[in-house]
């Protein structure tokens, strides 16, 4: 009889592992096929979570038609997405390239000072003396350090040539948006039931927890660079600026590494008041230095004061995401990583907290015992 029921085990454990290997080819499958659509699917998430209240106040204002407010907010994003953020971004794939090709060619140069500048009241002599300086000197580093740069220009190319299927996948993931929008709460229940089946206890919080930090992330950060960035591009391009678009995408990535504007702007500022006329610059300082500082005023008032995330953790989203899922990626990739970020902490204290009764209890009870 034991033999028997042995050889009667043994073959249940086959039929397990078997069973058990098949699940995990069967997953793997599905997140294979599934693969391409990963970074659509966030961003889609990303935008319906960020454009929730104001999809709520939308229907509300149409009389409660949630498939209208759906159909007007994902009609507004597909404008700006092919209108403006085209414009600019077509521009920024042409600086791309075009900084590319000198990059990897070695043909890459500082300008010299206009002569102007030593005209300049005070500070003219010196300013053209140290611009000249700097521009001789960062030329022949350039040209000594060129043959190691051309990694850089291959990832920049390539960049550049993703942008189209960017393009796309944005436009994909705003007309998803629209689609998933009316089901919120349907949506965030199945949310809810998932995140039970793994942490019980708090995935109502949880859930809290992620929904407020997208928020705060894609308004707070990623809406208010791509915002700043599109007002200062329209700037530089109309005041005919070259390379306007590339400058213009560099402001969004600086604002959304929490860097800020201004290594951009005072060159291109001081840039325009040499070159331009008075007229002309002066009109360009008064429209750019307010859109370059408006970050500074809208990000507290749009992040609140609940959002912990390190800049770091932004930053490593940024390039993570970025050499990840491409230009899709720049924007997805801090969301997520913040997410991770404060469900992690969050978890953390909560175990802290837990632990630390417990902890007082023990001692307490080994005080009386003693």
């Amino acid at each position: 009889m034991r033999p028997i029921r042995q050889l009667l085990a043994r073959e249940d454990e086959i039929q397990l592992a078997v069973r058990l290997a098949l699940l995990a080819l069967l997953i793997y499958w599905s997140f294979v096929v599934i693969r391409p659509f990963i970074p659509i699917l966030a961003w889609s998430v990303v935008l319906a979570v960020a454009l929730y209240p104001l999809f709520r106040w939308l229907s509300g204002l149409l009389g409660d038609r949630p498939k209208l407010a759906a159909t007007v907010l994902t009609l507004i994003n597909l404008c700006i997405v092919i209108g403006p953020a085209t414009w600019l971004g077509l521009g920024a794939v042409e600086g791309l390239r075009g900084f590319a090709a000198q990059l990897g060619g070695g043909t890459i140069f500082v300008p010299s000072p206009p002569a102007g500048v030593r005209d300049w009241p005070i500070i003219g002599t010196q300013l053209h003396a140290l611009w000249d300086q700097a521009s001789t000197n960062l030329r022949s580093a350039l040209r000594e350090f060129a043959p190691h740069l051309k990694p850089v220009a291959g990832t920049m190319l390539g960049l550049a040539g993703g942008a189209g299927v960017g393009a796309i996948k944005f436009l994909v993931a705003v007309a998803l948006t629209g689609v998933m929008l009316p089901a919120g709460p349907r949506l965030v229940a199945a949310g809810q039931h998932f995140l039970s089946r793994i942490v019980a206890e708090r995935s109502e919080n949880f859930l809290v927890l992620a929904g407020a930090t997208i928020r705060s992330v894609a308004q707070g950060v990623i809406g208010i660079a791509v915002a700043q960035g599109l007002v200062i591009g329209i700037i530089l391009k109309l005041a005919d600026v070259p390379r306007a678009g590339l400058l213009a995408f560099a402001v969004m990535m600086l604002g959304i590494l929490q860097i800020g504007s201004a290594i951009i702007v005072i060159p291109v500022l001081i840039w325009i008041w040499v070159t331009k006329s008075f007229a002309v610059a002066l009109l360009v300082t008064v429209c750019l230095l307010p859109a370059s500082l408006a970050d500074n005023v809208l990000k507290p008032i749009v992040m609140g004061r609940g959002l912990t995330t390190p800049s770091l953790v932004i930053f490593l989203g940024v390039i993570g995401g970025t050499l990840a899922h491409g230009i899709v990626g720049l924007f997805i990739g801090p969301i997520i990583l913040a997410v991770a970020w404060e469900l992690l902490t969050a978890w953390v204290r909560d175990d802290e907290t837990r632990g630390a009764p417990e902890v007082e209890a023990g001692t307490s009870q080994n005080v009386e015992t003693a």
